[in-house]
């Protein structure tokens, strides 16, 4: 902010509170100390007003309002280029002197945001730390990881996958065995790091519209064993032949998906997270899907990341856990 804009916004501020000081002082002066019987001499749909004084109580209430407001703007920015007299927010680390993200002093919303990250980071750290030496599988089985992992998971994660990480349209359940990019613990981790991106194309311009539904009728049956919809107007073994000239790059010859890709295993129902009815398979293959998983190493760190790591692991493996335990 320039020099004139902060004098402005200061000048104004305080001419303000000042100039409401004196309106208050000066009707206070002038109104009649005792209570009386004589109305303001107007009348409101015949009500009429007595001409009494403020209550004491109301009077105190505004001055302590304005108290309240001068020490504020001494204490807090509000104004100008004022960074306030609160103590504790010249540096992040005051020993250290190490300044705040933006290299500026004073009190904010963000500074203090940073003061209470860096307490928690002291606090919480060796923790985290601890559990980030510790190989994903074994921090799976510790009580401990698992209620931290649980909530970054309910913090970060339930909004896609749910609270019970059962997952909705469009997003995978990660309490089964059915894994896009592959469910082994460090696969895990790089998928919540990195992030991921899936992309199925679109085939309708390709194979036509009966080939949609030709090869949507060959997943169904051959791959997923299911049988049709009454009425469908359906070739399986076209399906099939088409299937293994454009499909098989990515789902494989058996249709069991490639990790690599995050291509999904279509033998398996729960796998289909777009839907698995016979309408709903034509629907992705007609027009493709795509989605996103957003990385999470700037968000999280490599330490919490590596306790959701754990804690998502732990979900498809706890007949393990109880086997274990027993």
């Amino acid at each position: 902010m320039t020099t004139f804009w902060s004098l402005y916004v200061t000048v104004l501020s305080l001419g303000t509170i000042f100039a409401l000081t004196w309106l208050l002082l000066s009707t206070r002066k002038g109104q009649r100390s005792e209570t009386t019987e004589e109305t303001v001499g107007h009348s409101f749909d015949g009500i009429e007003e007595y001409d009494n004084p403020l209550p004491k109580w109301w009077f105190m209430l505004f001055v302590g309002t304005i108290i309240f407001a001068l020490g504020y703007l001494a204490l807090y920015p509000g104004l100008g280029n004022w960074k306030g007299i609160l103590p504790g927010y010249q540096y992040l680390d005051t020993e250290k002197k190490v300044d705040f993200a933006n290299g500026q002093a004073g009190w904010t919303g963000v500074h203090e945001w940073e003061k209470e990250m860096a307490r928690a980071d002291a606090k919480f750290g060796p923790i985290f730390a601890k559990f980030a030496a510790m190989p994903i599988e074994e921090v799976a089985k510790d009580p401990q990881a698992l209620k931290m992992g649980g909530r970054l998971f309910a913090s970060n994660c339930s909004v896609c996958h749910g609270s019970d990480a059962k997952g909705s349209y469009g997003f995978p359940n990660l309490t089964d065995n059915d894994w896009r990019w592959g469910g082994e613990p460090e696969t895990i981790k790089q998928t919540i790091m990195a992030g991921r991106h899936g992309v199925m194309p679109a085939w309708a311009e390709v194979i036509g519209e009966q080939g949609v539904a030709d090869v949507a009728a060959f997943i169904l049956t051959n791959l997923d064993g299911r049988n049709l919809p009454e009425g469908t107007k359906a070739d399986p073994a076209n399906g099939q032949k088409i299937f293994a000239a454009n499909c098989v790059a990515c789902h494989g010859p058996e249709g069991k998906g490639t990790p690599a890709m995050g291509a999904p295993n279509l033998t398996h129902p729960q796998a289909f997270i777009y839907g698995s009815s016979f309408a709903q398979l034509q629907q992705t293959i007609r027009y493709g899907r795509q989605g996103q998983m957003p990385a999470q190493q700037e968000i999280q760190g490599n330490d919490k990341v590596h306790l959701l790591a754990a804690y998502v692991y732990s979900l498809s493996h706890k007949e393990e856990k109880t086997a274990e335990a027993q």
